[in-house]
């Protein structure tokens, strides 16, 4: 019994030595787009307040990431072939993350032989997959699920820094891979908002459902997680990298994925999907799913157009071509100033002939009014109309956030030279990403 707790001793520090090895070698490339936050409920443990700091920090990184790299916009061709709508597919509950203390959506998955269930946070702008890992030699935070024990699953294998797995990580991660002194390919995915995990780069057992699954799951099994990420076990990336949870399932359901969030003030878990394959295309209008070769991960698409009360903003057809992405995990709809200033005056003077009382800004949102979201029931109608005639029709409940108590506001916001279309503007609508035929589809109608 001494000699094994003595080993089991010597193996820990092993492992703690090396990680902490890899860590002080490798200078955090703090590029990702992840980050909480959301519109609040009244068990929310989040203030709006932290919420909305955090998203900022976020977009402020994505618009870095973006203009400094020479964003160069240009369609992919569609492909003709139709592959990407398979017969199957695979379907799993997504959850608003309020509950779990993150203002991000949630689906839990199961992960190693037998399988355990954890809630993983959904990120359209992440490409690896990790989770916490015991026995988590340097740090890992609180979260509502038993964290991962690797010596209990019979099908898990921590890879080589010679797999081509480990050689694929600077892609996905932005950060290079480190080779341990054991041989093992330790990974470091890092966000934004400077939180980060660090750990083994493995492979097991995934399962969706009881009867879908995939051997042989590329992730990161993480024994150093920092940051903002509630009481969720990781992460699970769905952007377009081969590394992602999307590229590793399509060689058997299509590279094709759908969701439908449900609005966060729900509360309970479930009410919206993940879908992974086919896509009933007769649901879905559909905009060009834009290639950007400079960050080929990110899902861009284009404005033609934007709309309050029906009428046209006074904007010329050029100076909405900017580069534009759709993000789950960006909260509040950014806009450049040069397309947000026209949308403010618009929406404050159709208010204002409604008899709505305007009130100071909160935080990065300067338009607001007196009286809650139900009070403000004639809120007039904005519509983004994309590339194609696709878009998205926003009441209300995707229009505005109530701030405080008798005060609420437009949830879009500003930026200089990018749009991003945040998850409150995505919210009840049916999204699908039909990578292989480079197109984005929006239905209305709720998460059925």
């Amino acid at each position: 019994m001494e000699l094994a707790w003595f080993l089991a001793f010597c193996l820990l520090a092993t492992s703690l030595a090396e990680l902490q090895e890899s860590k002080s070698s490798i200078q955090l490339n703090l590029y990702h787009v992840h980050g909480p936050g959301s519109s609040l409920s009244p068990n929310s443990s989040i203030s709006l307040s932290d919420l909305l700091s955090r998203d900022q920090q976020r977009v402020k990184f994505l618009r870095t990431r973006l203009l400094n790299r020479g964003v160069q916009i240009g369609s992919t061709p569609h492909n003709k072939s139709g592959n990407l709508l398979e017969p199957n597919s695979a379907s799993v509950p997504l959850s608003p993350g309020l509950s779990i203390g993150s203002g991000n959506y949630y689906v839990k998955l199961g992960l190693g032989s037998p399988p355990k269930y954890y809630a993983m946070i959904f990120d359209t702008g992440s490409s690896l997959s990790w989770l916490q890992c015991q026995p988590c030699v340097v740090y890992c935070h609180s979260q509502v699920d038993p964290v991962f024990e690797p010596s209990a699953s019979k099908t898990y294998k921590r890879l080589s820094c010679r797999t081509p797995e480990c050689s694929s990580l600077k892609a996905a991660t932005l950060n290079d891979p480190i080779c341990a002194a054991s041989g093992a390919c330790v990974y470091t995915a890092s966000y934004g908002d400077a939180s980060y995990s660090m750990g083994y780069l493995s492979q097991d057992l995934l399962t969706l459902t009881p009867s879908q699954s995939l051997p042989y799951f590329t992730y990161g099994c993480g024994e150093d997680n920092e940051g903002l990420f509630g009481r969720a076990a990781g992460i699970v990336g769905l952007a377009r990298d081969k590394l992602s949870m999307l590229a590793q399932l399509s060689t058997k359901f299509g590279y094709a994925f759908s969701y439908c969030l449900p609005t966060a003030t729900s509360g309970s878990p479930g009410g919206g999907f993940l879908s992974i394959g086919s896509i009933p295309p007769s649901s879905y209008k559909f905009t060009p799913m834009i290639r950007n070769p400079q960050n080929p991960s990110l899902y861009f698409l284009r404005i033609a157009a934007i709309t309050v009360g029906g009428r046209p903003l006074g904007v010329a057809a050029g100076g909405y071509q900017v580069p534009t992405i759709i993000d789950s995990g960006t909260v509040i709809t950014r806009l450049p100033v040069s397309i947000y200033a026209p949308l403010k005056d618009a929406f404050v003077k159709i208010m204002g002939s409604k008899g709505y009382e305007q009130a100071p800004a909160y935080s990065i949102l300067d338009t607001c009014f007196k009286g809650s979201l139900k009070s403000l029931a004639a809120t007039p109608e904005i519509q983004m109309i994309f590339q194609g005639g696709a878009g998205l029709s926003l009441g209300a409940q995707n229009i505005l956030i109530e701030a405080d108590k008798g005060v609420t506001c437009l949830a879009f916001a500003r930026t200089n030279q990018i749009a991003i279309i945040g998850n409150h503007q995505q919210q009840t609508y049916n999204i699908a990403y039909d990578v292989s035929s480079s197109r984005i589809g929006f239905a209305p109608g709720g998460c059925h």
